[in-house]
């Protein structure tokens, strides 16, 4: 119960004080729910919101110096050293991931070399950083934490899994639900991970930024297609690789190799 109620405050604590900032960007974008939203206006929001979190994050963590290092994030040079092995592995493994399909004839490559420009590819590098980062202390750091003080690991690493995908639909809604059980097990192999790091985020952060940047450099490069016809639900729903069986085939096989380390 403890544990619940504490979450709940951080995430009425983190929405309250966004809450102002999105009604002005809202108004200046001329977005009114429940309009969907178009890209350029949900960068912004989300820009916005996850620029909020670290503050509220050091809050609960009582300003503390260093102050991520009890969400797992000490600043060590082991840190850095675990993100960019989780980088690498993160961006190899979705390039490994589209070789198969590419191989077995499920994708279909339809790159232009004009789209693979500096911007296409760092971009998404920058982003899937940030946004790897934020969610991970979010998530895998005080989350993990603070539902390990009254249940089991693997417990503890559902629930906040659950909270993980669930809030994923705020941004894409209903279009979002295919993916669900794919980013319930995404939470779930990052949770591992950052038990497999001595319990720091660097190794969850740079697979997750890794896997970003990799399906954002793939949209953004335009590098693939994939087919809606009867092996969408191998490749993936409406081209999300979270929402076919691959992908979820995938997270496992990711998931085991952090097992067997």
């Amino acid at each position: 119960m403890q544990s619940a109620i504490a979450i709940v405050r951080f995430f009425v604590i983190w929405i309250g004080l966004w809450l102002p900032i999105a009604i002005l960007i809202a108004i200046s974008l001329k977005w009114r729910p429940p309009q969907p939203l178009t890209l350029e206006q949900k960068l912004p929001l989300l820009a916005s919101l996850y620029a909020i979190a670290p503050i509220v994050l050091w809050g609960f963590a009582g300003w503390e110096n260093p102050p991520f290092a009890i969400y797992g994030l000490p600043w060590h040079s082991s840190v850095l050293i675990a993100l960019g092995v989780g980088l690498a592995a993160g961006v190899g493994g979705i390039l490994l991931l589209v070789a198969i399909e590419i191989l077995f004839g499920w994708v279909k490559v339809t790159i232009a070399p004009a789209a693979v420009t500096p911007t296409a590819l760092l971009t998404p590098l920058i982003l899937g950083l940030w946004v790897g980062v934020t969610e991970e202390l979010i998530f895998r750091g005080l989350l993990l934490n603070v539902l390990q003080g009254e249940f089991s690991g693997w417990t503890a690493a559902a629930i906040a899994s659950v909270v993980f995908a669930l809030l994923h639909l705020v941004w894409e809604g209903s279009a979002n639900l295919p993916q669900l059980p794919g980013l319930w097990l995404m939470g779930m192999v990052l949770s591992l991970a950052r038990w497999t790091d001595g319990g720091q985020i660097g190794l969850a952060w740079g697979l997750h930024a890794g896997w970003i940047w990799g399906i954002a450099s793939l949209d953004a490069t335009g590098a693939i297609a994939h087919p809606q016809g009867k092996l969408a639900w191998l490749t993936g729903l409406d081209g999300k690789p979270l929402a076919g069986g691959m992908g979820l085939l995938f997270l496992l096989g990711t998931g085991f190799v952090l097992w067997r380390l």
